[in-house]
């Protein structure tokens, strides 16, 4: 049923162009300003059969169960010109979900190139004398997300990376260490985990903690036993790698066959005490059930898995391991002259931002915003100043940034937010960009891979849509490309907010509604 509010400006103002953005509209013959409030909006006769019927569908999906009490906003930009052709709710700042990792890795790859690669150096001090080394190891990063990642063929994980450090030690002729192993993340001096992600994400996988020495993409297996019986307790087996250091307070429970992975790690940066609540199911393959966890301080992870190593390998090693940077005050005094002895180097960035965008990696986001920062602006020295130079970045490039608030590279922040038409100003700009060809191949395909490879199939969306889905707690978001049915290469930012308990698959099918309105809309 149509509102009277709706009904009375649609009796007022037929022949406007339609508003969805909840600001001034102004009538072009006689410049009188008209408020309307979101989501309402006026057709004019100049709108599409399409236009009108995706605009149609977004108000009754607004008023559906499913979002009654919160908010759908959709941004529809022209890329060739710049153009918005649709606006609903588009300039209300809204919680983006990882939908916010598509600014981040173009403005990575417009800063840096498809090309730039990280490197990583493994290094000694001191001297060496009848095989003994009277200085230390250091492992010197620079903020790679991907060493000793499993993601990337040609490259090695981390089991090969540590066997390889280990052998440029021994080609050194060093069969001892007299001094200690050094995980060197100084490069960052700060804590690096977002002040504004949520408490109960970090010890999970997903809210693992940037650092300048990143190892395994910062994370861990933890494998259960579950119980003979549903409420039984699951007992602790292993870790995966092992990080004997760590001590878990367990309690975890049994819950019935195939109901998944419902277990958190609590954990914080730094700290080697971690807390393990939830369940996993019983009947587990192999009486056994792994979540992934994140290393609370992965530069030590690196330093003390290499003199593990080491020592497995016949290097001796007598001094504890130690790491320095993200946010600790520990200094290692230098024992002499510096001597490089292996350097790593990172797959490309094309190679890094395709992995960001298709598995959604928060860590690999974070990175990114980082390094894309310093090379902005070497003074750069917090997460916060790192957003704020993407910010100036995109402003100077006459981008319209009104309600632009992110708080960290990935969206994992719940207090972060942007507008429809932020992201699809940004998108459109790209466009303009030496390195548009390689971001626009990094994004999924609608039906067909990444975090949308399920979305849409069998419709006309499939295959046409790339989207970046964002996905936290009451929110849903979609943003990317398509082509319209006469050829414009179109951006669009789909954001839904404060989506009602029970109703996510209600959602879904009208997102993918949307999609398929999308791709009918005509781009002139």
């Amino acid at each position: 049923m149509v509102s009277l509010l709706r009904y009375l400006v649609l009796l007022a103002v037929a022949t406007c162009s339609f508003v969805c953005s909840g600001s001034s509209s102004t009538s072009e013959d006689s410049g009188t300003a008209v408020e309307v409030s979101p989501p309402v909006w006026i057709p004019s006769a100049g709108d599409s059969l399409a236009t009108q019927q995706l605009l149609r569908q977004i108000e009754l999906f607004q008023e559906s169960e499913s979002v009654r009490y919160g908010t759908v906003a959709l941004s529809v930009r022209r890329v060739q010109d710049g153009r918005e052709l649709i606006g609903y709710n588009a300039r209300l700042s809204l919680p983006s979900a990882s939908t916010l990792k598509l600014i981040t890795t173009a403005t990575a790859l417009s800063v840096l190139g498809p090309d730039f690669r990280y490197t990583t150096t493994l290094a000694h001090d001191g001297t060496i004398k009848d095989s003994v080394l009277a200085g230390n190891l250091s492992i010197q990063g620079t903020g790679d997300p991907s060493l000793g990642s499993w993601r990337f063929s040609g490259y090695p994980d981390v089991s090969a990376l540590l066997k390889t450090w280990s052998s440029a030690v021994q080609k050194a002729g060093i069969k001892r260490v007299d001094g200690r192993v050094v995980g060197d993340g100084s490069l960052y001096a700060d804590l690096t985990t977002p002040g504004t992600w949520p408490y109960g994400d970090l010890g999970n996988y997903y809210g693992a903690g940037l650092n300048a020495l990143n190892i395994n993409e910062n994370l861990y297996r933890i494998f259960f036993r579950p119980g003979k019986i549903v409420g039984a307790s699951a007992s602790v087996l292993r870790t995966d790698p092992v990080v004997p250091y760590l001590t878990f307070q367990n309690l975890v429970t049994t819950d019935a066959p195939n109901t998944g992975d419902q277990v958190n790690i609590v954990g914080a940066p730094l700290q080697n005490q971690q807390w393990l609540t939830g369940k996993v199911p019983k009947d587990a393959p192999a009486n056994e059930f792994s979540v992934k966890g994140s290393l609370p301080d992965p530069a030590f992870y690196a330093a003390y898995a290499l003199q593990q190593q080491l020592i497995q390998d016949n290097v001796g090693v007598g001094v504890q391991s130690i790491s320095v940077g993200g946010g600790q005050s520990t200094t290692v005094p230098s024992m002499g002259k510096r001597t490089v002895l292996s350097e790593y180097q990172s797959p490309p960035l094309a190679e890094l931002v395709m992995q960001t965008n298709y598995q959604s990696i928060n860590l690999y986001a974070e990175a990114l915003l980082r390094t894309t920062a310093l090379r902005l602006d070497k003074t750069v020295r917090t997460t916060n100043e790192s957003v704020d130079a993407l910010v100036e970045y995109w402003k100077k490039k006459g981008v319209n940034l009104d309600g632009f608030r992110p708080h960290d590279g990935s969206g994992l922040s719940t207090t972060g937010s942007l507008t429809a038409d932020n992201m699809t100003g940004i998108l459109s700009r790209m466009a303009q960009e030496s390195a548009f060809t390689t971001f626009y191949n990094t994004i999924p395909v609608v039906g067909q891979s990444g975090t949308v490879k399920w979305l849409a199939r069998g419709t006309a969306a499939a295959g046409n849509v790339r989207a970046k889905s964002g996905s936290i707690e009451g929110v849903r978001a979609y943003a990317g490309y398509f082509t319209a049915t006469d050829g414009e290469r179109m951006a669009f930012c789909i954001l839904v907010n404060k989506i009602t308990p029970d109703y996510n698959r209600a959602v879904t099918k009208e997102l993918e509604k949307m999609f398929v309105g999308l791709v009918g809309l005509g781009g002139r």
